[in-house]
This record gives C-alpha cells, structure tokens and sequence, in this order.
C-alpha cells in the first residue's frame, strides 16, 4: 500500500503494568488466580454525567446492553478498596517514583501538579463505574529508524478486572488484576506505516522493561488507533503479539477503504488478524475529578532525587560497542 498517498496517521497507547502493590491500597498485585473465590458480587452499572455535564456516548452504549456483572473476590488479594466499599488509599509511593523513572526515559516533563482523576467506564470492568487515572507527564520521545516519535502524555492509573466470561445477560470477572498499576504511554501520530508502528511499539516495550514493570502474557498491551483520508480514526485494542500489528493494521485500512464508516469505533484485534466491533469512540465527557484523593505536589528537589535506570537499548549499545559486537 502507498500509506502516504492514502494520508495514513497512526498512533500508539502502550499499557504497562507495573510490580509494586495495588495503586490506591496495600494489596499485593497477584494475577492470574484459577482456584475458587472466597467471594462473589453482582452489581448492575449505569452511566452518569462527566465534569462536562455530559454523558459519554461510550458509556451509554454499554449501558444499553443492561448486563448483570460478577465479580470473583479472593481475600489474599483483594479488599474494600477493590469492591468499592471504602474509599482509596493514598497513592502508593513506589508505583508514582517507578512511573516518574519511565516518564524520564522517555525525556517527558513531569506535571509538577497531580490531579486524580475518574474515567467512566461501565463495561463492568472497574467495579465503581470509572478508572482512577492521574496525568503525570507530557512531551516526551522516542527515537526510531523513521524519526522521532513524540510521546504527548503519560498516564498512571489502575489496571481493570479481568474478564473471564461474557455471556448474553451476564459477565464475570476477576478482582486480583483490579487496581494494579498500570502506566499508559501515549504517542502522537507520527508513524509512518503498519512496520514503523511495530518497530516503535518494541521500541517503547525495551525501554519500559528497563524498570520496575510485571512481564510475561498480558502484563503489557498495545492499542492502534488508525485513520486514512475520508475516514474517522478507529481504536484497536487488545494486541499481545507485535508481529500481528503491520497485518491487523492493513487488514482495517481496507475494511475502512471499503465499509467508509462515519464515526470513531473501537475495535478487538481478533486471532485470525480481523477487527471486532466493540463501542463508539468514547470522548473528554467520560472524565471528572476523584474527590477521595488530594491532589500530589512533586517539587524538582524530590524528582531530582529519583534515579533514573540505564535502559536495555542504551545497554546493548554500550556491550556492542565495548566488546565489538555488530
């Protein structure tokens, strides 16, 4: 395909979970539980207006769907925090300094201010309705084969539920993944083509691997979101391999060149490299502040203090280089 000629834009949000405790609570971050749960909860969720006044039309899609949600609760990992019976903790001091070590790496400005903030989300994954999420950084980049990549904004919130079952009147989840941090990495468009977005999506992999963050299946996750001339931008989510990402990318460009849609959708990334039709694009009506955590100063004095790891591609450079190595 001639991606210029077809205006192509493509940017990343990259969601990384990170090996501390819980973000706003002193649970552990065990995920992946099978056995049987202490506990089990079913809640209905509705949707309600942002700091705008509004509704978001995301939220209201999935309200229409009426879905019963179940939640597995386990006792080792999970507390009133996670089933929102008692407000959120303070935010745990060594999930912000591991996210303020990557927002470094990537050469972004920390927010002097943090401000909590609540994202509604009512697909049941998050058991309040919404997702805590905090504005930590802005500017930051990262330098590929095909130029620089900004990187406009960098999050810190809470990982969702798990979901492990989704039925036509009800879905379950589990707790143990609720509220693990996650860190969000947002890059503007400026990807070239469907190679350049899977070259910069390992790119920005190496680097956050480089701190404190969880590995193996599903500690990290890719979105895509895409556009071409004519046609809205469209969200894909849910990328594990990054070898599907040139294939799923060419797959929805001519799907759009296609169908011509005439809005935003988010869509699945499904196995067999097609997309899934998911939601509408949700937009800034989903946001309102969080009234149960203050707002957090950082001054220069105590980011000056934290250290900022040597990240692996700036390792293997250095080995290829003292030891000759091509």
């Amino acid at each position: 395909m001639d991606y210029k000629k077809l205006d192509f834009k493509c940017g990343l949000e990259i969601h990384q979970q990170l090996d501390t405790n819980k973000l706003f609570c002193s649970c552990p971050s065990i995920t992946n539980k099978q056995e049987k749960p202490d506990l089990v909860i079913r809640r209905k969720l509705r949707a309600v207006a942002g700091e705008a006044g509004e509704k978001d039309i995301a939220a209201l899609f999935e309200e229409t769907k009426n879905k019963t949600f179940v939640y597995e609760f386990y006792n080792d990992c999970d507390c009133l925090v996670d089933i929102d019976c008692e407000p959120p903790h303070e935010i745990n001091h060594e999930a912000l300094e591991t996210a303020i070590q990557i927002s470094l790496l990537f050469k972004a400005k920390i927010q002097p201010k943090l401000k909590i903030m609540r994202k509604i989300v009512i697909d049941g994954s998050n058991t309040t309705g919404f997702q805590r999420t905090v504005l930590l950084a802005t500017n930051g980049q990262i330098k590929t084969s095909k130029g620089i990549v900004r990187i406009p904004t960098i999050f810190l919130e809470e990982e969702a539920a798990k979901k492990i079952k989704d039925d036509k009147d009800e879905v379950t989840y589990r707790l143990d993944r609720l509220g693990v941090p996650l860190v969000e990495i947002a890059t503007s468009a400026d990807i070239k083509d469907p190679e350049h977005a899977k070259e910069t999506a390992s790119l920005i992999g190496l680097i956050l691997r480089s701190t404190k963050v969880k590995r193996g299946l599903g500690s990290i996750r890719q979105d895509v979101n895409i556009s071409i001339k004519n046609s809205p931008r469209i969200e894909i989510k849910g990328f594990q391999d990054l070898r599907s990402i040139p294939k799923i990318i060419d797959y929805e460009i001519s799907r759009l060149q296609k169908e011509k849609p005439k809005s935003g959708e988010v869509r699945k990334a499904e196995s067999n490299l097609t997309t899934l039709f998911l939601r509408p694009i949700p937009g800034e009506a989903r946001m309102y502040p969080e009234t149960d955590v203050k707002e957090i100063i950082l001054d220069k004095k105590l980011i000056s203090k934290i250290s900022i790891p040597e990240s692996i591609i700036e390792k293997s450079l250095n080995l290829e280089k003292s030891y000759n190595i091509s």
